[in-house]
């Protein structure tokens, strides 16, 4: 296709040569335009874009990888729409991460938009974010064995409504849609009803210092109205099939319920319900509110100069951490980028969470909640230095116990397969005479000492042992250092508070952010500062060289000429305005 040229390919005279001091191409070498431009340009995916015209209709009017680059760029440096144009036509060091000509450039935002709804729809943004990190692993000769998880918040561009104001907003939008294709039925509407949503968005039932009498009451009116309308229009040929009828519904009975026709708002609803009917992929965090969360893994080995993101998972902010550790373990896997060594918080360290990670090779280091919770236990108890299940000598093969704490061996110990229990009795004169009794789990029962015990139990309880070494204290200490990641990727690329709505935009702005996050972190590594410069002088040579041989592509080479100047002098393009191989 006409429209994508090779991205190594260069010119035969450099264009930034009477624009750029060696100074100043160094700077751009050093920084994310080079690393952009020889190494991340190349992995666009032109040949989706590509697809997505007919060229008996209408061939692409820009450049493929540029404008590809240019979202990916406009994503990492928080750019609008208008500044990503305004970059396009006048930044010197985005035409040299992109490979333009140092001149002005023109593009119009409508033309960038759809390249974005591009990226949308064909979910353009997991394929970037896998090229970007791979290629940028390998690249710098980052340590993957030693990575580190947590999950961070992402607000969308919405605005945060209360209950009611949500409830008004959603009858509005589906009013204002009536009104512009059924005048007719908007307006044999009661007019009561038409003028209660008639102010704008930011006025409706948005009053404050209400009492709470009075906000219960419009509430209440809200939600009657909408029983109406759906009532009204359930079975309409023309208007029930349309997104705002459909909210319309999916809002009300989110947070009402209707018995013999009486309409009662629900005095709570959990945090997958709708935010905002602009937005109906947000959810409510209850800890950090309303929009999306993105699961981060990242490296984390000493050895490493930088540290990069091997995996991003966007997600609703009501999904919890717990289940996202396996998905997050597939995509590391899909990508070939399991750690020998995972650190997460206490949320992600369920025993489940444990054993499926140690069956893909991978050891989970976290807290375990349950550690918690026992400590309280024990802190309620006033039990000073408690023995637990790990103190017990156990066989691994038969769950059976072989021997208490304080080496005494039990009367009897008995696995049940069936309820994947061992029960445990000790005998009494031991269990009365130990001194170690009252810091111990055995009890006693009507007259016997037992002790009951799962599998996972005694891994939990070895956890909890282990958590308290300082070699756990030493290696957990890593963890940490995710929260400056989540912090600077919020700061850096803005992802902290999108400038779209809606799930598909959301989760391909998170993805697109990361990447360009990998992107500005590798750009300080040395391994890859000498990679680029490598490419640029070896590209710049073979421009030269190449240009060399044009002028002698069609004269009769004597023999004398090497067979391989003889080979390169046919693919050498007699016009000026062809390309070398490579690009400058």
């Amino acid at each position: 296709m006409r429209t994508v040229r090779n991205p190594r390919q260069g010119r035969f005279f450099d264009p930034f040569e009477p624009v750029l001091t060696e100074r100043t191409r160094q700077a751009l070498l050093e920084d994310w335009p080079g690393v952009f431009r020889h190494v991340i340009l190349e992995l666009m995916p032109v040949e989706v874009l590509g697809g997505a015209f007919d060229p008996a209709i209408g061939r692409p009017t820009k450049e493929l990888y540029s404008m590809a680059g240019l979202l990916v760029i406009k994503a990492f440096m928080d750019w609008t729409e208008e500044e990503a144009v305004s970059a396009y036509r006048f930044h010197l060091d985005l035409h040299y991460a992109l490979n333009l000509d140092p001149k002005a450039q023109d593009l119009s935002v409508r033309t960038l938009e759809r390249y974005a709804r591009l990226f949308v729809e064909h979910d353009l943004a997991g394929q970037v974010m896998h090229e970007v990190t791979t290629t940028l692993v390998q690249e710098c000769g980052i340590r993957i064995d030693q990575q580190r998880l947590d999950s961070t918040h992402v607000f969308s561009d919405m605005a945060s409504f209360g209950r009611t104001r949500m409830m008004g907003v959603t009858v509005k939008r589906f009013l204002t849609q009536l009104k512009r294709h059924d005048r007719p039925a908007y307006e044999d509407l009661d007019e009561e009803l038409r003028q209660r949503y008639a102010p704008s968005v930011h006025k409706l039932f948005g009053g404050r210092g209400q009492d709470a009498e009075r906000c219960r009451l419009q509430r209440q009116q809200v939600a009657e109205d909408m029983y109406a309308l759906i009532r009204r229009f359930a079975d309409h040929p023309e208007h029930a099939p349309r997104p705002t009828y459909k909210m319309l519904e999916q809002v009300f009975y989110e947070q009402c319920v209707v018995t013999e026709e009486q309409v009662t708002v629900t005095s709570k609803t959990g945090g997958d319900v709708v935010q905002n009917p602009s937005d109906p992929g947000a959810t409510y965090d209850g800890h950090k509110g309303p929009g999306y969360q993105a699961q981060l893994a990242e490296t984390c080995h000493p050895d490493n100069e930088v540290q990069l993101v091997t995996a991003a998972l966007p997600q609703t902010a009501v999904a919890s951490d717990t289940p996202a550790l396996p998905l997050v373990l597939d995509e590391l896997e899909g990508d070939q980028l399991l750690p020998e060594e995972l650190l997460a918080d206490a949320l992600y360290g369920s025993d489940d969470n444990v054993q499926e990670a140690a069956g893909r090779g991978v050891e989970l280091v976290a807290p375990t909640k349950e550690g918690a919770r026992q400590a309280e236990a024990d802190e309620a108890t006033e039990t000073d230095d408690p023995l637990s299940l790990d103190d017990f000598a156990i066989d691994d093969a038969t769950e059976t116990v072989q021997w208490c704490p304080t080496g005494h061996p039990p009367q009897s110990s008995v696995y049940d397969p069936g309820r994947g229990r061992t029960t445990t009795t000790m005998p009494v004169a031991t269990c009365r005479q130990c001194p170690s009794f009252d810091r111990c789990p055995v009890r006693a029962v009507r007259g016997v000492y037992r002790l009951e015990h799962t599998a996972k139990q005694r891994r939990l309880a070895a956890r909890r042992g282990e958590e308290q070494t300082d070699d756990f204290l030493e290696r957990y200490r890593r963890r940490g250092g995710i929260e400056g990641t989540n912090s600077g990727v919020k700061r850096r690329t803005g992802l902290g508070r999108l400038r779209v709505r809606g799930q598909p935009r959301v989760f391909t702005e998170i993805l697109l952010r990361l990447a360009g996050w990998n992107i500005l972190r590798a750009a300080v590594c040395s391994t890859l500062r000498e990679r680029v410069a490598e490419r640029a002088h070896a590209a710049l040579a073979a421009a030269f060289f190449i240009g060399f041989l044009a002028p002698i592509r069609h004269l009769a080479l004597p023999p004398a000429i090497p067979q391989p100047i003889r080979l390169l002098s046919t693919l050498c393009p007699a016009s000026s305005h062809a390309r070398p191989l490579h690009a400058a």
